[in-house]
C-alpha cells in the first residue's frame, strides 16, 4: 500500500468516526437535547482537529496515485460528510437564533416590567436604562 493510500484511508476512517458523531448531533438537535451532542466530547475535537490536518496538505493530485475502489470510497464520504456538516451547521444556527431570540425577548420584558411608569408632569423624567445583565452592546 503506498503512502497516498494509507494517508486516504486514515482520512476515510476519520471522516467516517465524524459522519457517526454528527448523525448523532444531528439526532440530539432533532429531540431538542442539544446537551446530548457528541460533537463537543474532548475525543472528538481532538479527532476533528487531527483531520484537519490530515486534510490540509491533501491534494487532488494525491488521490490520483490511489487504487479506483478506495478513491470512490473517499469521494463518497467526504462528500457525505460534506453534506452532514452543512445539514449540521443549519441546524446550529437555528437552534442559536431562537435560544438568542428567547434571550432577548426575556430582557425586553424585564425591562418593561422594571421600567417606572412615567406620568404627565411638569419635570421631564429620568431615562430608563435597559437590561445591562441580559444583553451587552445589544448582542446577546
Amino acid at each position: 500500500m503506498s503512502v497516498d493510500s494509507e494517508r486516504v484511508e486514515r482520512l476515510v476512517k476519520m471522516a467516517e468516526r465524524l459522519i457517526e458523531a454528527i448523525e448523532a448531533d444531528i439526532v440530539a438537535l432533532r429531540a431538542g437535547k442539544p446537551q446530548q451532542m457528541r460533537s463537543i466530547e474532548p475525543e472528538m475535537q481532538r479527532l476533528s482537529a487531527l483531520y484537519g490536518r490530515e486534510a490540509q496538505g491533501f491534494t487532488p493530485a494525491s488521490a490520483k496515485d490511489v487504487p479506483t475502489p478506495l478513491r470512490k470510497r473517499f469521494i463518497d464520504t467526504t462528500s457525505r460528510f460534506r453534506d452532514l456538516l452543512n445539514l449540521h451547521a443549519r441546524m446550529l444556527t437555528r437552534v442559536r437564533n431562537a435560544s438568542e431570540g428567547m434571550i432577548r425577548a426575556i430582557a425586553e420584558e424585564v425591562e418593561r416590567q422594571s421600567a417606572p411608569s412615567r406620568t404627565y408632569t411638569a419635570k421631564p423624567a429620568t431615562a430608563v436604562r435597559p437590561a445591562q445583565a441580559m444583553i451587552y452592546n445589544s448582542v446577546i
